[in-house]
């Protein structure tokens, strides 16, 4: 695969925001975005746009249907039903039917969204909570979900949301427009797409997004990366980092765990990468299923292989949660382990998740191993990246989305908050 380079640092924060409409510096190789009138600008990541495919908006004419938003990536099939082509389940639906994930689903002609402008609630969450290491580093990102996933994870840690059938788990609506101003309202760098995937909302993220660069902020999505090749460019091509859960290493535990395909989520990452959208991967070690020696070999070999030895990999602990309760937590040693066995794979970045263990959380750099940032839990408490995206001892270019006037103010812990967005 060929070198893709590094992210470089990114214009503009608190310290230098341009005034009210003005338009922000340009990043190479990006679109400048226009701000909205009453918007400041601050980081300045968007995008080149595309129109919504014919047919695509929102709701349906005349279908009664409450909320509903024509979606994209669909197809009638030759016995009058409608395939969804936003995932690999490629869900064939007559008239009154969902998908999989359940709020996809057939409404006369055409396959709407039934959870377009809609959430479980938004909340003012740290950067590092997603996991990103290597994004504006103690930032805070705004965060929502909406209900509903394509996979059938038996451990998933937020059950209550992927698998809700129930409406009443979206009490909390807001257009595109007014997540972005909330967000820049609350000082956050950005949105974030989590909880449940976006994949089976991919539409209203599209647009989330969009929305944020208008006014100079991120689009993030934390995702499983199930999903199918158009709509995988359209919506990794649009944010502006990806955290790719990267659940195994063999496709007999994807299958019998997730109820996904492994193959499908490699191609993710790889055209995740080739797009240049910031990129890290994280895997969470189940005891018994997918932390033998051999499987962690195997999946940093390829990420160095495919991927690039700087791409970061979070190791994750597993809890008992959903179906998976009989099973026991991650040992600490098994993330330590993990760490090793991807040192030993040349990965430079790697980072220990829901356990405090020592450098689990810091980051080193590549080249000379020099401290560039530490944290405690998900608060930075060393900053040594230049405001060239460097190191300080050996001027390596460090891979990743950086902000030259380094971290916001201390704060101290935190802790997440829900936010009111509106409409």
């Amino acid at each position: 695969m060929p070198d893709l380079g590094h992210v470089g640092a990114v214009p503009g924060r608190a310290s230098s925001v341009p005034a009210p409409g003005a338009t922000p510096p340009a990043v190479p190789g990006r679109a400048t975005p226009v701000p909205a009138p009453e918007a400041s600008p601050r980081y300045d990541l968007g995008q080149e746009r595309t129109d919504p495919a014919p047919g695509a908006g929102p709701a349906v004419d005349g279908d009664g249907v409450d909320q509903a938003y024509r979606a994209r990536w669909w197809h009638p099939v030759p016995d009058g039903r409608l395939r969804c082509e936003v995932c690999p389940r490629r869900c064939t639906l007559r008239d009154g039917q969902r998908g999989f994930c359940f709020v996809r689903a057939r409404h006369g002609d055409a396959i709407v969204l039934t959870t377009y402008g809609r959430s479980s609630g938004f909340v003012l969450d740290p950067v590092e909570k997603k996991p990103l290491a290597h994004v504006l580093p103690g930032s805070t990102v705004l965060s929502f979900g909406t209900a509903g996933c394509n996979l059938a994870c038996r451990y998933c840690q937020n059950w209550e949301i992927s698998t809700s059938r129930d409406v009443d788990t979206l009490a909390a609506s807001a257009s595109p427009a007014a997540l972005a101003r909330a967000a820049g309202r609350e000082g956050a760098v950005g949105v974030a797409f989590t909880y449940n995937d976006p994949v089976v909302f991919a539409e209203y993220a599209i647009d989330v997004t969009r929305a944020c660069h208008d006014v100079g902020l991120l689009g993030i999505a934390v995702s499983a990366g199930w999903i199918e090749p158009a709509p995988r460019r359209e919506l990794f091509g649009a944010v502006d980092a990806a955290n790719i859960d990267l659940k195994g290493f063999t496709d007999d535990f994807y299958r019998r765990v997730t109820g996904a395909r492994l193959a499908d989520v490699l191609d993710t990452l790889v055209e995740v990468r080739a797009l240049g959208t910031w990129l890290e991967i994280t895997t969470l070690l189940i005891p018994g299923y997918n932390d033998s020696d051999a499987e962690i070999a195997a999946e940093c070999a390829w990420v160095a292989a495919e991927l690039g030895v700087e791409v970061p990999v979070h190791f994750s602990a597993f809890h008992p949660a959903h179906r998976m309760l009989d099973v026991a937590r991650t040992p600490p040693s098994t993330l330590v382990r993990a760490r090793d066995i991807a040192h030993d794979a040349g990965l430079a970045h790697v980072y220990l998740g829901n356990v405090r263990l020592a450098d689990g959380a810091t980051t080193r750099c590549a080249s000379c191993g020099a401290l560039l940032v530490d944290r405690a839990g998900y608060h930075v408490t060393t900053y040594r990246i230049t405001p060239q995206g460097t190191c300080p001892q050996c001027g390596r270019t460090v891979p990743g989305i950086w902000d030259p006037a380094g971290p916001p103010p201390e704060v101290g812990q935190w802790w997440s908050r829900r936010v009111e967005v509106g409409r």
